[in-house]
């Protein structure tokens, strides 16, 4: 969160918290009811804060420059004080720019003024061009209270950053993701590709528990064609609940294509994991690779799967083209 120009009731970084909001009733402080969201006051003229705007609105940095292509705005447990519309623009800066800075920027539309209900969920595509944003605008008409935002984006990686550098090829916010996967029941496993550390095991993958013969597996696309020369596989938090063991490959796919099932070759053998234990695997021999796979055996949780090694030359320029094609 970058700026709000009220947030007299409730906190604007409520917006992007990661879990689903909460209500508590009878929880009143001197500002009254305690909500999970970002409130702000009625409007008055002249009042504090909002004097010589029409509406509401908070600033907000993306995790990643990307192509937006939804947004999900929740006015889950405000009922009496939602918006009646919202809007939402998106702008493009490099760095970290202030307040003040945003404020001039050119800003996009990318969510029109929209009808809001009280209580509800609300799923908004996002059509347009190809064009990458690094930080979004939520405009509340006139005013109210909004517990979560959303902005769904395909992130698109700065070249720069990754040339000829080691790397996580399977980091999220560099543009890697998941592809395909057997079972999601507890947690996602995009969950195993964010940046930093699991804090729970309800920010890793964990799936059902299976009562076949088979295994859980997750198939990644990478951030683009590069070598593996490190893995890593931490099942940290996960103590009665890791896999047995687990099994890495990888496979080399022409540009917008999936692998065959004949693509695949082995990175690591099927290999037994200790529980709330992270592990790192040294990747000989590795040659260029677009997909990773990552199956369990039988069932369990990861909490992080780390890809490290360098893009190769036809990976890079795939990325200059892409950063070019979406400014």
């Amino acid at each position: 969160m970058v700026w709000a120009n009220d947030e007299f009731f409730a906190s604007k970084e409520n917006l992007i918290k990661p879990e689903p909001p909460v209500f508590r009733p009878r929880t009143f402080t001197s500002k009254g009811q305690q909500y999970d969201g970002w409130e702000t006051r009625r409007r008055r003229p002249g009042a504090p804060g909002v004097s010589g705007t029409e509406h509401d609105s908070a600033l907000i940095r993306l995790g990643a420059p990307g192509v937006i292509r939804g947004v999900v705005v929740d006015t889950s447990y405000f009922l009496g004080n939602y918006p009646p519309q919202c809007s939402v623009e998106a702008a493009r800066l490099p760095g970290y720019p202030s307040p003040k800075k945003l404020l001039r920027a050119r800003w996009d539309t990318v969510v029109p003024p929209s009808a809001l209900r009280g209580g509800a969920v609300h799923c908004f595509p996002v059509d347009g061009p190809e064009r990458r944003y690094s930080h979004v605008r939520l405009n509340m008409l006139p005013d109210g209270g909004i517990a979560r935002l959303r902005v769904h984006a395909l992130p698109v990686a700065d070249p720069d950053y990754l040339d000829d550098l080691t790397v996580d090829l399977a980091a999220l916010r560099d543009g890697a993701r998941v592809v395909g996967c057997s079972d999601v029941f507890y947690s996602r496993a995009d969950n195993m590709l964010m940046p930093g550390l699991a804090q729970s095991m309800a920010e890793g993958w964990e799936n059902a528990r299976r009562r076949d013969a088979g295994n859980d597996w997750v198939e990644i696309a990478l951030v683009g064609e590069g070598v593996i020369r490190v893995l890593e596989l931490d099942t940290t938090h996960y103590k009665g609940n890791a896999p047995h063991k687990a099994r890495i490959s990888a496979a080399l796919a022409a540009p917008g294509e999936s692998p065959g099932a004949s693509d695949w070759f082995e990175l690591l053998p099927p290999t037994k994991l200790r529980p709330d234990t992270p592990h790192r695997f040294l990747v000989p021999d590795a040659t260029p690779a677009t997909h990773l796979r990552l199956d369990v055996y039988p069932d369990g949780g990861v909490a992080r799967l780390r890809a490290w090694g360098t893009l190769t030359a036809d990976g890079l320029a795939a990325l200059v083209r892409r950063w070019k094609q979406t400014a």
